[in-house]
C-alpha cells in the first residue's frame, strides 16, 4: 500500500513538473515577441503555437519510439512503441521538452522565415533529432549515458540541441535587412517591447523548477528544495554578472541582463541535482559573462540571432554540460574526480555535431525546395501581414 501511494505520488509531482514546462511555452513567445519588432508578432505566436501543437503530435506518432521504443540499434536510437499507448506520464513530461528545443530555433531566425518552411522543420526536430539525443543520454540503453555521460535536466540535451539547430537556421537563411551596414558592422534592430521581454523570462525561470526539479522524476525521497536552491542560485549570480559585463562598454543593458538570467538557468540545468549552493552560483557567473560575449562575438561574425539563442541555449548548454565536470559533488575535478572529464567532453561533441549537422541537411533541403526566406518586400513589410494577413495590435489587412 506504501509503495503505491509512494507511486501516485511521484506520478503526480511528475505531471505537475510537466505542466509547468509546457507553460515555458508563452514564455519563450513573450521573450521572442518582445525582444524582436511588432510587424512580426502574430508569426512568432504561430510558430511557437504550432511547435507545441506538431510537436505533440509527430512526438506521439515516432518520437517517442525513437528515444523510448523497447528495442535499440548499438545505443543510438530505439524502435518500437510507435503511435505509443501507454506511458502517458513518460509521454507528456518528454513531449514538453521537445517543444522546448524546437522553440529554441523559433527566435533566432525570426522575422525573415517563411512559415510554412518552419512547419516543415518542426516535425524532424521535435521527432528525430531531439529523440535520438535523448535515446543517447536519458534511455538508460544509449550509449552515452553508458559511457557516464551526465546531464541531469537537459543542458546538452534540450538546450545544445536546440543552440545549435539555431545556429545552423542563421546560417542558412541569413541576417535580418537592415541588421548590417555597407562595411559589415552589426547595427541595433529594437524590439518591440522589453516588458514582454521580461515577463517572457519570469515565466521561463518560473518554469524551469519544473524543468529541473520535475527531472528527478519523484517527490519521494527526494531533496527537491536543493535543485531548486542551484537553480535560483545559478540563474540569480548569472544574471548580475551579464548586468555588469554589460556595463563594461556601455550603461546595463536589459536584453543582456534577461538573457543572461536564461543562461544561468541554461548552464544549471545539467548538474542542478549533483552541484552544491556554491558551485551554483560560480556556473551562473560564468554563464553571465558568457553569454554576452557570446552574443556579441555571433554578431560581429555576421550571425544574425534574433533573440541571442545559441549563445543562451548552445554555448552556456555547453558550458553547462563541461561545469559538472568541474563542480559534480561526488567525481568534479574540484572534488578530487577526473573521471567526468572525457565523457562530457565527447558529449558535447557528440551532442553540438548530431544537432548542427542533422538541422543544417534538413533546412538546407527545405530551402532548396521551398526556400526559408520570404522576399524583401514581405519581411519590410512584416512577417504578420505578408504570411498571416493580419497584425498583432491593428485591424485586420485586406489583401488586394
Amino acid at each position: 500500500m506504501e509503495s503505491m501511494i509512494i507511486s501516485s505520488v511521484d506520478n503526480l509531482w511528475v505531471l505537475i513538473a510537466g505542466i509547468l514546462v509546457m507553460f515555458m511555452q508563452p514564455g519563450f513567445m513573450l521573450v521572442e515577441t518582445g525582444f524582436t519588432r511588432s510587424k512580426n508578432s502574430v508569426n512568432i505566436v504561430m510558430k511557437n503555437f504550432m511547435d507545441f501543437s506538431v510537436g505533440a503530435i509527430t512526438y506521439w506518432a515516432f518520437g517517442f519510439a525513437l528515444a523510448y521504443g523497447g528495442s535499440t540499434l548499438g545505443g543510438f536510437l530505439a524502435y518500437g512503441d510507435f503511435f505509443l499507448e501507454g506511458q502517458a506520464s513518460t509521454y507528456f513530461f518528454q513531449v514538453v521538452f521537445a517543444a522546448t528545443t524546437a522553440t529554441i530555433v523559433s527566435g533566432a531566425v525570426a522575422e525573415r522565415t517563411k512559415f510554412s518552411a518552419y512547419l516543415l522543420f518542426q516535425p524532424f526536430i521535435c521527432g528525430l533529432i531531439y529523440p535520438i539525443v535523448t535515446h543517447w543520454v536519458w534511455s538508460g540503453q544509449g550509449w552515452l549515458g553508458d559511457f557516464g555521460f551526465v546531464d541531469f535536466a537537459g543542458s546538452g540535451v534540450v538546450h545544445m540541441v536546440g543552440g545549435f539547430a539555431a545556429l545552423a537556421g542563421v546560417m542558412i537563411v541569413g541576417p535580418r535587412i537592415g541588421k548590417y551596414d555597407d562595411k559589415g558592422s552589426p547595427l541595433p534592430l529594437p524590439g518591440s517591447s522589453m516588458v514582454a521581454g521580461a515577463l517572457g523570462v519570469f515565466i521561463l525561470w518560473f518554469g524551469w523548477y519544473g524543468f529541473n526539479v520535475g527531472s528527478a522524476l519523484a517527490a519521494v525521497d527526494v531533496n527537491l528544495a536543493a535543485i531548486a536552491a542551484t537553480t535560483t542560485l545559478s540563474a540569480a549570480a548569472a544574471s548580475i554578472a551579464a548586468m555588469y559585463t554589460s556595463m563594461i562598454s556601455g550603461k546595463p543593458n536589459v536584453s543582456m541582463t534577461l538573457n543572461g538570467a536564461l543562461a544561468g538557468l541554461v548552464g544549471i540545468t545539467a548538474g542542478c541535482a549533483n552541484v552544491n549552493n556554491l558551485g551554483a552560483v560560480l556556473i551562473g557567473l560564468v554563464s553571465g559573462v558568457l553569454v554576452v560575449y557570446s552574443i556579441n562575438f555571433i554578431e560581429k561574425k555576421g550571425l544574425d540571432d534574433a533573440v541571442g539563442a545559441i549563445s543562451v541555449h548552445g554555448i552556456c548548454g555547453a558550458w553547462g554540460v563541461l561545469a559538472v565536470a568541474f563542480f559534480d559533488t561526488t567525481d568534479g575535478l574540484l572534488y578530487g574526480g577526473t573521471s567526468l572529464f572525457v565523457p562530457q567532453i565527447v558529449g558535447i561533441l557528440a551532442i553540438g555535431t548530431w544537432a548542427f549537422a542533422t538541422s543544417y541537411g534538413v533546412l538546407k533541403t527545405i530551402d532548396s525546395i521551398l526556400g526559408l526566406r520570404v522576399t524583401p518586400e514581405e519581411e519590410i513589410a512584416g512577417l504578420d501581414a505578408s504570411e498571416h494577413g493580419t497584425t498583432a495590435y491593428g485591424d485586420f489587412i485586406t489583401k488586394k
